[in-house]
């Protein structure tokens, strides 16, 4: 294999449909009527009817010769390949090219944004190929045909190596180092597997049957978990730099944001990752109902981003009498700003999740906009009644340099508040980071070299841990990337997937 497309890509003589991409228009997955998906916490499209639509949708692509979405995917995707598989419905030739470049393509074919549709030359004048549809169908296939089985080793290295952190990053590393035959162990603090896609990601947008499946192939090829475990607390830096070979810390960024304003101290002031974790566990089975519950409640989220949205899709199904999500950012336009972010880059655009269309249409904030956020706001201060809790949050419009606008202060009833306002780095509550003595950038992750080895020997950082926090698809990147560094730090030499360039990109070697 060469860098980028495969020999066998560049001699496919004709794509199954050169003028797919005239013929046949965009069609997504299909979500669930809203009145229904808000009654449960399944996963919000409707089952079983993406095959049906998915191989004329990658008949779209078209065989451009230079594929920008290729380059647009952190993980280097081999995009066209797999999409005229599809198209042709060789599932498993297209399951192989898709794990080619990716561990795990069911989570990024529902979580990640897809900056290659960004990037796809259909898109220069045309909705662009559902690219991630067709991954997720793929790698749904891949299972129930099983095209996925596990791959253990065929040799052991003698090589130990601790992964702290159950994450993509952390899973993606020990999965790739596990297949090339050193023994990991992966240390989760929480009491499950899974990182954020576990107690972060609500099961409306990724059902955790998922994540368990690929746990199963994980145990099954020889990795080895230890949850309940937190490194620095329950098992020191000095234990596990004397126990293995090399660490890997893959911790991704927890700390999360404050926002510091009169009010804050008044009861009902939560983070998104105070409550996000209590629903989740509601849907594990942990808890009969959520301590923190916007059943009832007006809720008002701060925070534009998916996190905050997630938030949103999580209150409505508890059944908030109101939500309502400040953005900080003006509403941006429903096209693509052609001198501001020429194509193929990433477009700040106008986008509707699922939540936020929920939202909309169950009127649940008639104070905001049709989709329940409000654009261009700034939190000025919280007040609260007698007892202490939060009562009012004030609020006013803002311009694009963050001014205030006079003139446009206004409060809005509130129970509940959530703080989504993203995450500065890992969180160094464990203590692991001082006890290993790891260099920290100013911005408060940790510092490592271009590959992936921090200032102590031996041990590496990866993810949202080192890079800051980013998308789940650049997350699964980072670990093969760590992997392949870890490998050739352990033997001399790898044949792992490794970065190449000044992006770090991971691609195939």
């Amino acid at each position: 294999m060469t860098h980028g497309l495969s020999h066998a890509y560049l001699r496919k003589t004709a794509m199954a449909d050169p003028k797919g991409f005239m013929t046949t228009p965009r069609e997504e997955w299909p979500r669930r009527p809203i009145e229904e998906r808000v009654r449960d916490w399944d996963e919000v499209y409707v089952p079983g009817a993406l095959l049906p639509i998915i191989s004329k949708q990658a008949d779209r692509c078209m065989d451009c010769g230079v594929p920008f979405c290729h380059e647009a995917c952190p993980l280097g995707n081999l995009i066209p390949e797999w999409n005229d598989l599809v198209s042709r419905e060789d599932w498993r030739a297209a399951a192989d090219r898709l794990h080619a470049t990716n561990n795990f393509p069911e989570f990024t074919g529902r979580l990640c944004p897809a900056p290659c549709e960004a990037g796809c030359v259909l898109a220069i004048n045309q909705p662009a190929v559902t690219i991630k549809n067709v991954e997720c169908a793929i790698a749904d296939r891949a299972w129930e045909e099983g095209f996925a089985p596990p791959r253990p080793p065929d040799r052991l290295s003698g090589r130990t190596v601790a992964v702290i952190g159950s994450g993509p990053t952390g899973l993606a590393a020990a999965q790739q180092l596990t297949r090339a035959g050193h023994t990991v162990v992966v240390y989760e603090k929480d009491d499950r597997l899974g990182g954020l896609m576990r107690y972060g990601i609500p099961a409306f947008k990724m059902e955790k049957r998922h994540l368990e499946r690929r746990l199963e192939q994980m145990r099954a090829e020889g990795t080895k978990f230890r949850t309940s475990t937190a490194a620095g607390r329950d098992i020191g830096a000095a234990e596990l730099r004397a126990r293995y070979d090399a660490v890997v810390i893959a911790t991704g960024a927890t700390a999360w944001r404050e926002l510091t304003v009169p009010g804050r101290e008044l009861a009902g002031i939560q983070q998104a990752m105070e409550y996000l974790p209590l629903a989740n566990r509601v849907c594990e089975g942990d808890l009969e109902s959520s301590p923190m519950s916007a059943a009832g409640k007006h809720v008002v989220i701060v925070g534009g981003g998916d996190t905050g949205a997630d938030c949103l899709g999580t209150a409505v199904r508890e059944g908030a009498a109101s939500v309502t999500q400040l953005d900080i950012y003006a509403q941006p336009g429903g096209e693509r700003d052609d001198d501001a972010e020429p194509w193929p880059t990433y477009p700040k655009i106008y986008r509707l999740s699922a939540a936020h269309e929920e939202a909309g249409e169950l009127r649940t904030a008639p104070a905001a906009d049709a989709d329940a956020r409000l654009f261009a706001a700034s939190t000025l201060r919280f007040t609260g009644d007698d007892s202490g809790h939060v009562r009012s949050l004030h609020l006013v419009e803002v311009d694009a340099e963050r001014r205030p606008l006079s003139g446009t202060g206004r409060a809005l009833p509130v129970d509940l508040v959530l703080l989504a306002l993203g995450f500065s780095g890992p969180d160094r509550g464990d203590g692991l980071v001082d006890q290993l003595g790891l260099a920290m950038e100013p911005r408060g992750t940790v510092a490592r070299d271009a590959d992936f080895a921090t200032n102590v020997p031996g041990v590496f950082a990866a993810g949202d841990a080192a890079r800051g926090q980013s998308l789940i698809v650049w997350a699964i990147a980072e670990g093969r990337a760590v992997a392949a560094a870890v490998d050739r730090h352990l033997t001399g030499s790898s044949r792992l997937p490794a970065p190449i360039g000044p992006y770090d990109r991971p691609m195939v070697v």
